[in-house]
This record gives structure tokens, sequence and C-alpha cells, in this order.
């Protein structure tokens, strides 16, 4: 006999179960022996057997009728012919026409299949009258188990009025590019459905916002790997390489990470500085007149004249960043002003920009508002700020539902928030499209 897989008593029957199930039938074991067997009610195994029993006609007469010991009629089927009834009684007629000429024929229904067991599996009778069978098959039931199952989630489970309700929230707020991780946030209770059911409706084209309107739901390209040849390392990665990074995470787990990168706009223009707490993931963003090394200096100076070289030790202890020109001078970025120490840098390997993953993941944020290849120049200081709040103010699914300014305000100085002008956007105001920056620029004006 077949043993189920056993870890307790789990919420739908396995295919072992109902194997066991069909077996246990088959030696006559009661409903409570083999629930006690595959650790289930025996109420489980009755309404299991009953739901997914498999009905067989027999290509025979049909069966006897209930009134068959005390029926007095006689001729029913009008057959004149002595050779076949005669005077005899219809209820011991071995034609058994009763179903087709008689108007209170009723078929013998068997006992086993009105209660326990209510199949056939294991009778034994061979010379059983029954028209109708009834038999438990594991394959079977586990088959329209599981065909139910998918039906199930098919189709949207939602009255019209609930879709049109729903579809006011999250159409308008998907529009201004925000995701539905941050809208489920703040209207979960007033959808009333998961976030995967969400993404389930948009895709069934029940809301008036589309896929187009959810940022990531692309396809992304097969990447070609390429077989790297080994390079000599250069002097400015000597103790800083990405295995030296990973060896100084190991020993100093609780140390405080930051990712940091550039991201450009037309060639030869101005770049964005992106710097993101791993603890908060929330991302500092400053602009740069160049993309050179004295420019990223500048930044990091001030932000020292800001929080001072002890502070900004504790704050910035550990930067990973990759291999561009502007970042190949780890000395001007890790000596102070005075010539203290105020942080130290590591570097990704190259072509693995995967090691810096969050703020690269980060970067599609600043995409949304700024496409790629749009040029920076027209940016202001208050327009990458501006760009800068909206982006820490989105609720991450990672972060337990919190946003990353939410996160820094807790884990990070209040005067680095200050200097910065780091301030919440409220969760329904939160805009990722270029309009963002347009917009500001119109008030500026005005």
């Amino acid at each position: 006999m077949v043993a189920p897989s056993n870890n307790g008593n789990r919420q739908h029957l396995t295919l072992s179960d109902r194997i066991y199930i069909e077996q246990g039938l088959e030696r006559q074991l009661a409903f409570k022996d083999i629930a006690a067997f595959i650790k289930k009610d025996a109420t489980t195994i009755s309404k299991e057997i009953r739901r997914h029993r498999l009905e067989k006609t027999q290509d025979r007469k049909t069966a006897l009728c209930i009134h068959r010991g005390e029926c007095t009629k006689t001729r029913v089927c009008n057959m004149h012919s002595s050779r076949f009834c005669g005077e005899k009684l219809c209820g011991k007629c071995t034609q058994r026409n009763c179903h087709i000429y008689c108007r209170e024929y009723q078929p013998v229904v068997c006992k086993r299949l009105v209660r326990a067991p209510y199949v056939c599996n294991g009778c034994g009778i061979k010379s059983c009258r029954q028209s109708t069978k009834y038999y438990y098959r594991a394959g079977y039931a586990d088959q329209q188990y599981r065909q139910v199952l998918s039906d199930s989630r098919k189709g949207i489970n939602k009255t019209p009025l609930e879709l049109d309700n729903m579809d006011r929230i999250v159409s308008p707020l998907l529009k201004r590019g925000q995701s539905l991780s941050h809208i489920y946030v703040s209207h979960g209770e007033e959808l009333g459905c998961s976030r995967r059911t969400l993404y389930h409706y948009i895709d069934q084209g029940a809301f008036s916002a589309g896929n187009l309107d959810l940022p990531r739901k692309v396809r992304y390209k097969p990447r070609k790997k390429r077989r790297l040849t080994p390079k000599e390392i250069p002097s400015y990665r000597n103790g800083r390489t990405y295995k030296d990074f990973l060896v100084h995470q190991e020993n100093n787990p609780d140390v405080n990470i930051v990712e940091m990168d550039t991201v450009e706009g037309a060639k030869g223009g101005p770049v964005l500085l992106t710097m993101l707490f791993r603890s908060c993931g929330f991302m500092i963003i400053r602009l740069l007149e160049r993309n050179t090394q004295d420019c990223v200096c500048k930044v990091f100076n001030a932000l020292e004249k800001c929080l001072t070289a002890e502070k900004m030790l504790d704050t910035f202890p550990v930067i990973l960043t990759d291999n561009g020109s502007e970042f190949k001078n780890p000395s001007i970025i890790e000596t102070s002003i005075s010539g203290a120490k105020r942080t130290r840098v590591f570097y990704c390997d190259p072509m693995a920009s995967w090691q810096k993953g969050r703020l690269e993941k980060n970067h599609e944020f600043i995409r949304y508002i700024l496409p790629k290849g749009a040029s920076l120049g027209s940016l202001s200081h208050g327009d990458v700020t501006l760009m800068m709040n909206h982006i820490n103010s989105i609720a991450r699914a990672s972060l337990n539902d919190n946003t990353p300014f939410e996160l820094a305000s807790l884990l990070l100085p209040a005067k680095l928030l200050h200097f910065l002008g780091a301030k919440a956007i409220p969760h329904d105001q939160v805009l990722l499209k270029p309009h963002l920056i347009k917009s500001a620029k119109m008030r500026d004006r005005q």
C-alpha cells in the first residue's frame, strides 16, 4: 500500500493521500481509520469521496423496481403474446421494461451509494443489478481537484461596481508613475485584494491603466556572456577590490555600506552623483557640472563641512563604487580637507554592476523622470532635490512597506537630511514622470 507524505495536517489532499483512500476503500476500511493514517478528519474523507466519485453506467438491463415484491400490475407493456407474460405479474417479468412503460417505476438504489462508503469500491457482489455504479479513483479525483483549483483562480472575482471603485484609486496613481507596491501601502484596505491580484487585474485589462503604465512590465533580452581575460589590477584598486570588500564586510558585519555611481545625460554635459544607503534604501542625488574627480571631491568636501570628518566616517564608513574615471582617485574621496580619514572606498569588479545592484535598480526611478539620453543641462539643484524627495517617498515592499525617507529619519543624522533638503512627499502626490520637472519649472516662472 502506498503511504502518503506524512508532514502533518495540510490544507489540501495530495495524490498519495488519494491513492491511500482508494486502497482503503478496496479493503473496506472505515473512514475514521483512513483519516487517522493521513491525519485528516473523517468528514474530509467523506466529502472527498462524494465530491470526486466517478459515475459508470453499465450496459445491462434496468435495475429492479422497489415495488417489485408487492406489484400486482399485469400487461403494463401491452404485450399480449402469452410467450412473454400472459397472466404473469409485471414484478416477475424477465424483460424488465418497467422503466419505459410504468409511471410508478422507481429503481432500487444500493445502500452503499446513499451512505458510507458512497461508492462500489470493495463491494465484491458480482450479481449486482445496479445500472449506474460509482467508483473512487485516485487519478481521476486528483485531476478533478486540480481543474477546480485552476478554474477558481481564473477570471475576476469582483462586481463591476467594485472594479470601478478600484480603478478610480489605482489608475490615476499608476499614470503618475507610482508603483503598485507604493499604491498598496496607502490604499491596501480600500482595494480589498492582494498585490499579486492587482497585477493580475491589470494584465486582464480590468482597469483603464494597462501593462504599459507599469514601469517594469518589460522583457529583457538575454545578455551575452563574455569571456574576460585576466588583467593586472590597477594601482588604485590595490586593497580595494570586491574580494577585499567582502572580507571587510565579513569582519565588520554591522558597518553601514553606501553604494555610489553616476547617471549620465547627454554626453559631455552635467551628470548626477548618486549614493544609496543599504541600511535604509535612502538615495542621495547631487548635480555635478562635469563628470570629473574634482566635482566628486567637492561633494564630499561639502558633506564633511556639514557633518565634520568624524561624523562623516560614522555616516559613510564604506563606499562601494564602480571603475568610472571620476572615481579612480580614491585618496581624494577617502581623505578629508584636514588630512583625516573620512571614508573607505572599494571597487566592484569590471563589468559587474550587479555587485551594487540596489543602486542600479534605484536608478530606474531616475529614468522614469529623466529618460536615457535626455540632457541634464537645464536641471537646477532644486530640480534634483525635488526628484530625490519623490523617489525617497516611494514605499518599498523590501523595506516592510516603509519609505526610504521614513527609515533615513531614524538612521541618518538629521543635520545631513536638512543639508540635503530631504522632505517627505505625501503618498498620493508622488510623481515619477518627466512632467515632474516641467511642472516645477512652470511654478518657478510664475
